[in-house]
């Protein structure tokens, strides 16, 4: 059957239909799934965001806490410290002023873990105006005569090389004088096997007679007590544990005043003293790889600013007694660190650095992984309802089309009924006729 006037005129007004119904719904859907598009990574950066800011809040917080307990146990030490200038010279109440100082203390014994009450302080020593030791009580012990020495000479001192007799006895009275944490250094080797650092920080103070100077008053704090605020710290989290592991990148650090690291869960880079009391070498661009293949990464925060200049920069801010978050690399990853300075001071410490500064840092990627988690949740149901959308819309599309068909096969009906049979051909005789009669 030939196709007609009729028919070629019904499908422009069938495409002109299906077009102003189609583009509005089109237009209409596809500014719905962009807007959803939009929303999902809107509230999926603000998601991350949100997460960040409290958790850099919360782990500043929890650094500048533990910098002020450090200090406070500082602090607590100096007073004894004066306390014993005062109290009888003689071993009976120097063991009894050592025992009478204790502090709860977390450790491993028969493979349990436990709490215990340990002497905050390691040793304490009377010393006279030429160095000679007096009295000096190691571990709740006093010691022979035989075993006492001239400390004047550093080479007699414990750790073989400890100026703390000269750096003391030119200072006023009330004065004090804070060694750096001083102990033998621990390798990676020994590390794995167990062993851990271990050490003291003195601090020391003059006394005097009716003559002058009389000598020193010496106070040893046992390193673990100082430790422990860093080394059971997991920063995202509120419950402290024996020992943190450094291999999570979530953990606590300590630094001092020379940028030395003195505490730390990988012990192999806490600096420490060779056998001879020489500080062994410390990280540098030039010694990197010989220290890693030997086992021996002690660090120097002023030093590794050819991993990452923001190490420097963190720890020349702290010295400055600032606090604040920064990021770097350090072993191939992305560091978040909170810093804070620890606020104690003494005559070789003075403001702003004091005795050094708090770091609590965590890997990036494990830090943002709550964040990621939510967001990439978030991205998933964005794309879910465009995709539904999308759906609709093609479903929507072919019903439209379907009607279409069925309202231009009415309409062509509805003409052809209305239409004379055999009207289809040419007017052009009819108009002539009308022409002729005029």
């Amino acid at each position: 059957m030939p196709e007609t006037k009729k028919d070629k005129k019904s499908l422009p007004i069938a495409g002109i239909f299906f077009l102003l119904i189609v583009i509005p719904l089109s237009l209409m859907a596809f500014l719905i799934a962009n807007g959803m598009f939009k929303l999902g990574v809107t509230i999926k950066e603000r998601a991350v965001n949100v997460l960040d800011v409290k958790a850099q809040e919360d782990i500043k917080a929890r650094a500048v806490n533990t910098a002020n307990q450090v200090a406070s146990l500082l602090m607590e030490s100096k007073k004894d410290l004066q306390i014993a200038t005062i109290i009888p010279s003689t071993e009976s109440v120097y063991k009894q002023f050592v025992s009478e100082n204790k502090k709860p203390l977390w450790i491993k014994k028969d493979g349990k873990i436990q709490q215990t009450l340990a002497p905050l302080y390691k040793e304490i020593a009377l010393i006279d105006k030429a160095g000679n030791e007096k009295i000096k009580v190691v571990d709740g012990q006093a010691w022979p005569s035989g075993k006492l020495v001239n400390v004047s000479n550093p080479a007699n001192t414990t750790y073989k090389a400890e100026d703390y007799f000269a750096k003391t006895k030119n200072l006023n009275k009330g004065e004090i004088y804070v060694s750096p944490v001083t102990g033998w250094y621990v390798n990676k080797a020994a590390f794995d096997k167990g062993e851990r650092f271990s050490g003291v920080v003195r601090l020391a103070t003059p006394i005097f007679n009716q003559e002058g100077f009389a000598g020193i008053i010496v106070l040893s704090v046992d390193y673990r007590h100082l430790a422990q605020y860093t080394d059971q710290l997991v920063p995202t989290q509120a419950e402290r544990i024996l020992e943190t592991d450094a291999a999570t990148g979530n953990y606590a650090y300590m630094v001092d005043y020379r940028g030395f690291v003195i505490s730390h869960p990988a012990d192999f880079h806490i600096v420490g003293l060779n056998a001879d009391g020489a500080t062994v070498p410390t990280l540098t661009a030039q010694n990197a790889k010989e220290l890693a293949q030997k086992g021996a990464e002690a660090l120097n925060m002023f030093q590794l600013s050819f991993l990452d200049p923001n190490i420097f920069k963190i720890t020349k801010e702290a010295s400055q007694g600032k606090m604040g978050v920064l990021m770097y690399k350090f072993g191939g990853k992305t560091k978040f660190v909170a810093y804070a300075p620890i606020k104690f001071y003494a005559s070789n410490l003075p403001e702003p650095t004091g005795f050094g500064w708090i770091g609590l840092g965590l890997e990036v990627e494990k830090y943002n992984e709550a964040a990621l988690k939510v967001s990439q949740n978030i991205e998933k149901e964005s794309k879910a309802w465009t995709a539904t959308v999308i759906l609709v819309l093609i479903v929507a599309m072919v019903i439209l089309f379907f009607i279409m068909l069925l309202l231009v096969r009415g309409i062509s009906r509805s003409l052809q009924s209305e239409v004379p049979e055999g009207s289809e051909g040419d007017l052009s005789d009819l108009n002539d006729d009308d022409d002729d009669d005029k």
